[in-house]
């Protein structure tokens, strides 16, 4: 137990309370301490009855059972596993912007939830992290299961196509990439590489709430650079080196 709770603690914060409150809302609702029915997006309810708590617990809530507990074990494993990467990457020491990119990622996926009138959230929005992390790291190569490899820029749509194959549908899925690019495009790409004016800026109070530990520095001012590609050193195996990423064996939750 000692080495779960050292494990769980080095999590960084944000990653781990998300982490934990995809674990807990979902196992709430499978003991039967809350309704389900209480913690899936119903645009009536959440309208009508003003019930505001809906947009937040779906997105943290999914439906463990015989045919989903795959999905959702695949799917906590991406939010560990991307979240925790750009938590500690191009966001180590700024938590208000990654709390922002979560935030603004989350409204995004609540109003397009609310429209199309989608139950649960957590997969969009899991994805939509994922997204943003194989844009800043597109050229990094990246190895799935039976030995493909093949550059993180395409990982999001293998990715979409996998839980295809063992979910039946890809809508979740889609509107993740979709909202994860409409934020790639409108924090990074249009600044950096279209010479456009910055459109999404961190809201100052986060910065009181979650000052910046890097320098004293808040905001990234400009959008980041784009760090040295890591590449692929000879043909050996296993997922340290040369800037592999091998995530294809196991999802084995904790690894790396």
């Amino acid at each position: 137990m000692s080495d779960i709770g050292d494990w769980f603690k080095s999590i960084p914060p944000i990653t781990r309370y998300w982490f934990a409150g995809s674990i807990a809302v979902p196992l709430i609702g499978k003991l039967g301490l809350i309704s389900p029915m209480y913690l899936v997006l119903w645009p009536k309810d959440f309208f009508h009855k003003f019930q505001l708590w809906r947009p937040l617990t779906s997105t943290l809530y999914f439906p463990v059972g015989p045919g989903t507990g795959f999905l959702y074990l695949v799917n906590l494993y991406f939010l560990y596993q991307y979240s925790t990467r750009l938590e500690t990457g191009v966001f180590d020491g700024r938590p208000a912007d990654y709390v922002f990119m979560l935030l603004f990622n989350w409204l995004c996926i609540v109003i397009t939830g609310l429209m199309m009138d989608m139950q649960l959230l957590m997969i969009p929005l899991i994805m939509s992290v994922l997204y943003v992390w194989a844009q800043l790291n597109r050229d990094m190569i990246v190895s799935f299961w039976f030995g493909t490899r093949f550059k993180a820029c395409y990982l999001p749509w293998v990715i979409l196509g996998f839980n295809y194959i063992i979910g039946g549908s890809v809508v979740n899925e889609l509107i993740g990439n979709l909202v994860g690019h409409l934020y790639f495009f409108l924090m990074f790409k249009y600044p950096m590489d279209l010479g456009g004016r910055s459109l999404l800026s961190t809201p100052q109070f986060l910065y009181r709430y979650l000052p910046s530990r890097r320098g004293g520095v808040s905001g990234f001012g400009a959008p980041p650079s784009r760090r040295p590609v890591p590449q692929e050193q000879g043909g050996g195996g296993g997922g340290g080196g040369g800037g592999r990423h091998d995530w294809g064996h196991g999802f084995r939750l904790g690894d790396e």
